[in-house]
């Protein structure tokens, strides 16, 4: 059935919700995993209360606090406590300040081959390295993904 096909390909057929595997022309994929880190998960969070939705219908959905530490007044520990308030509510792994950026946490907690895997992080990607299709993307992208949307974008021309 994959014969032929190179790993991109064949976890871009598996994940196939619509469209033709054509160079662009549009697809949707259903997204396995999703990542947010603290300067853009706040937003991602409001969008999912927005939507009104109850739980995450990814696999995994994880939350890194990892890029505002710096405690200067209270606005950056508001929206921490907001942001884990937020993950218990949608079923979001909350991972805390000092477990490390996320990028490299989640390859080493939670990459696996054959996944995809949508991050509001531009070095999302770097989870390519084990096999997954991995895409940054905007807050309302992964946050249509953590609802259970597939994530729309034009097929790839693959080498």
């Amino acid at each position: 059935m994959n014969a032929g096909l190179n790993i991109t390909h064949k976890i871009i057929k598996q994940h196939l919700i619509s469209g033709k595997m054509e160079p662009g022309s549009e697809i949707g994929l259903k997204i396995d995993q999703t990542l947010t880190q603290d300067a853009t998960g706040t937003l991602v969070m409001l969008e999912l209360e927005a939507m009104g939705l109850k739980q995450k219908q990814t696999e995994l959905s994880v939350q890194y606090v990892d890029h505002n530490l710096l405690q200067t007044d209270f606005k950056n520990a508001d929206d921490h406590v907001f942001l884990k308030s937020a993950c218990q509510k949608f079923g979001i792994v909350y991972s805390r300040p000092g477990n490390g950026v996320s990028h490299p946490v989640h390859q080493e907690r939670f990459g696996i081959p054959g996944k995809t895997l949508v991050g509001s992080d531009s070095h999302t990607p770097a989870a390519g390295a084990l096999g997954m299709l991995a895409m940054g993307a905007g807050g309302l992208d992964v946050a249509f993904a953590i609802a259970g949307e597939p994530l729309f974008l034009k097929m790839p021309r693959v080498l």
